[in-house]
């Protein structure tokens, strides 16, 4: 394709797997003209031009600077501290919601409140800012039982309790300060039973277009055994996911939703990162994040297949009616290569190989999360390291794909799960 004449700048805020595979897709729109990412990775480096920008003086100044026409946010934090809401003063268009909106994913206790207030299944819950208070509502309730820090925690707040002595320490631990201020107040909530879906929808505040969807593997062990992760792996499209019930999700979760945020006087701009569960009474909300998912977002990216650039700023100009959303009826599948010993201490500093001959197929892109580019190497740097992510006509090609340039990493610091899939495989 051609870059059009009037073709744009675009900046994309974050260093992980999300940020890469956002950049590369908009690094092919032909709208585009020049992609930045701050602060990027070493991967990222090898797609688009990175740079280093510390405080929210400094993005304002560098959008101004190099004519910047979005900016992409994708980290929630920057979102909850504002970012969006002073770049749209300086007159630069965003793809992200300001503060304010940002408290869907920013409070938990916030989004339940506004599910019980405006109709919008969710599971039964409370929510509390004292101990006490929260100890006493675990009195005569069923196990298992989900506790929630209700502020920001890297995805890790979400502890499910077997007993109720289990409850009691995770309550405690929460209030002690385990996850920081994140958990000065906890929202108790039912244990859903179903099908767990990260469902995407983007929208302008008024409406909203349906944005795929894609299933991770929160835990670290095959099987889904061990603890907690950030995302071990996605896969999409969902054959769980049929048309009938995507339109239940949009009209009966994602659609009042973003009324209710227009009524609050909270106007959404941005996606909506819905995780649901679907139970046997129908798709249920479990949290709302307020930018794309990470590992999901690999996947997503590979397998889109149209313009990225004018369906996010159409988030925040208006005209999502007009944009085209196109993804390939490939299947896709991210597989993350994380280092020996996550989601506890891991090892750090280790040089990773193969990369090159790893990517050497079409089918296959690798996104780099936690890397560096050092002396001629890639150096791992974080927990969740890698994406390696590969298209297939089935979802059994796309994992063959993805786990032979596995095979091809000179990495012995790394490992991933080898059962990504597996519920739409088996």
């Amino acid at each position: 394709m051609n870059k059009a004449e009037n073709a744009n700048n675009v900046l994309v805020i974050g260093s992980g797997g999300r940020e890469h595979a956002l950049s590369w897709r908009l690094s092919k729109s032909p709208s585009v003209a020049r992609v930045f990412c701050s602060p990027g990775n070493g991967g990222i480096a090898q797609d688009v031009a990175c740079v280093n920008l510390a405080t929210q003086d400094d993005i304002a100044a560098f959008c101004k600077k190099e004519a910047i026409d979005l900016v992409v946010i994708g980290p929630e934090q920057f979102l909850v501290d504002g970012l969006a809401d002073r770049l749209r003063e300086e007159g630069v268009a965003v793809f992200g919601p300001g503060a304010k909106a940002a408290a869907l994913e920013g409070s938990k206790g916030f989004m339940k409140d506004l599910c019980r207030k405006y109709g919008i299944p969710t599971a039964a819950y409370g929510f509390f800012t004292s101990q006490g208070e929260a100890l006493a509502f675990l009195s005569g309730k069923s196990y298992p039982i989900v506790i929630k820090a209700d502020g920001l925690a890297a995805g890790k707040g979400v502890i499910i309790a077997e007993h109720e002595k289990e409850a009691q320490e995770a309550i405690a631990e929460m209030f002690s300060g385990r996850f920081g201020t994140a958990g000065q107040a906890v929202v108790i909530e039912e244990f859903l039973e179903g099908v767990e879906v990260s469902f995407f929808a983007i929208t302008d505040g008024k409406n909203a277009i349906e944005f795929g969807s894609a299933q991770d593997h929160k835990r670290v062990g095959e099987g889904d055994t061990g603890p907690n992760t950030g995302g071990m792996g996605t896969y999409g499209p969902l054959p769980i996911m049929t048309d009938a019930l995507s339109e239940q999700v949009m009209e009966t979760i994602i659609k009042p939703t973003v009324a209710a945020m227009e009524k609050e006087g909270a106007l959404f701009k941005g996606v909506l990162f819905a995780g649901l569960m679907l139970t046997k009474d129908g798709p249920k909300l479990l949290e709302y994040n307020v930018r794309f998912g990470d590992p999901e977002t690999q996947t997503l990216m590979a397998r889109f297949n149209a313009d990225l650039y004018p369906v996010l700023l159409a988030s925040d100009k208006g005209g999502l009616d007009k944009v085209n959303i196109h993804f390939t009826p490939q299947a896709g599948m991210c597989v993350v290569m994380a280092a020996r010993g996550y989601p506890g201490e891991y090892v750090k500093s280790s040089v990773i190989g193969g990369l090159e001959h790893a990517a050497a197929t079409p089918a296959v892109k690798i996104f780099h999360a936690g890397t560096k580019a050092e002396g001629g190497n890639i150096i791992a740097t974080g927990g969740r390291v890698l994406g390696v992510t590969a298209l297939g006509d089935t979802l059994q090609e796309a994992a063959a794909n993805a786990y032979a340039a596995i095979d091809k990493l000179q990495w012995p610091e790394g490992f991933c799960r080898r059962d990504i899939g597996w519920r739409a495989l088996k």
